[in-house]
């Protein structure tokens, strides 16, 4: 039996394993690239991508023509940055105070009551959202009445709806973004923290000097793919929790998309709209990856 027949015998399971994955994407995630081809043709339902007239970049030239694709635009941008701001520090926070606590059954208790929220679909959300937010039958206004104060506009004035949208998405994602940095903390050595310990260093110095450094590549890590994605937002949420009411800020890439694509029936255009959040997503990453070589020297790629 030779070298390669033994090493085959005894490893065919892991790329067995291994061809699951790759089947997935290779069906899911690099197969639906072949539609790419539509944003540079006058696509026909009828006579399909292939059968249809190229138009090389014409596409591109209408979109950025279009006033409202800017707005979409800013909004997009604005509200990817206010989320970096404001959620992505947030999970860091909770997996430091969870890691903390020293009442095991409390921390677990923690951890999946902060895990729920990742489990609700954004449509239940958003209806939460209007029952407690609502102008004149939300809970809270409610309340605020009782005590002889105005109604607030959460969800009808742009700037409380701003506040509410960002409030939203951290209470929905933060607790299951800890996983990662908590499985990251238990790579760290127990016994730097108990050397810290015998050496006077309090609980935020041990915090400083080894429970964030030994994060750094998972934060790094992380923040590069959330810059990759800063053109890029998931349509349920500003779906769901937007209104007419608050459009000037809530229309996004995503419901640009969909209002061109699926309302209109413009396929190409919106694929063309598609294909420039991918590609501006991959500068992001580019660039992020290497500021981040040069600063840190790590990185992704």
């Amino acid at each position: 039996m030779n070298t390669m027949t033994k090493y085959w015998n005894k490893n065919w399971q892991l790329y067995l394993l291994l061809a699951l994955p790759l089947l997935f994407f290779a069906i899911f995630k690099y197969g639906p690239m072949y539609g790419i081809l539509i944003s540079f043709k006058e696509f026909n339902f009828f006579e399909g991508i292939s059968g249809s007239r190229w138009i090389g970049f014409a596409a591109f030239k209408e979109v950025f023509h279009m006033h409202d694709f800017y707005i979409t635009l800013r909004n997009t941008l604005m509200l990817n940055f206010l989320d970096l701001i404001v959620s992505f520090p947030a999970p860091l926070l909770i997996a430091i105070m969870l890691y903390e606590l020293k009442k095991e059954w409390f921390r677990k208790l923690s951890q999946t009551v902060l895990y729920i929220p990742h489990f609700i679909s954004w449509v239940i959300i958003g209806g939460i959202v209007y029952q407690l937010f609502g102008t004149q039958s939300g809970a809270v206004n409610n309340v605020l009445s009782l005590f002889g104060i105005d109604a607030i506009p959460f969800l009808t004035d742009k700037n409380y709806w701003l506040n509410t949208y960002l409030l939203t998405g951290v209470w929905q994602s933060a607790g299951w973004g800890t996983i990662i940095y908590l499985a990251a903390l238990t790579g760290i050595n127990r016994e730097l923290f108990e050397a810290a310990e015998v050496d006077g260093a309090g609980r935020f110095r041990r915090i400083w000097h080894i429970t964030l450094p030994g994060l750094q590549p998972t934060i790094l890590t992380l923040l590069i793919i959330n810059l990759g994605n800063m053109v890029s937002i998931g349509f349920e949420r500003p779906f769901v929790i937007g209104n007419v009411t608050v459009r000037e800020y809530s229309q996004v890439l995503s419901t640009f998309v969909y209002n061109i694509g699926l309302e209109s029936g413009q396929y190409t255009l919106a694929t063309a709209v598609g294909l420039f959040q991918s590609v501006v997503g991959l500068i992001f990453v580019l660039g992020a990856n290497y500021v981040s070589k040069k600063m840190t020297d790590q990185g992704i790629l």
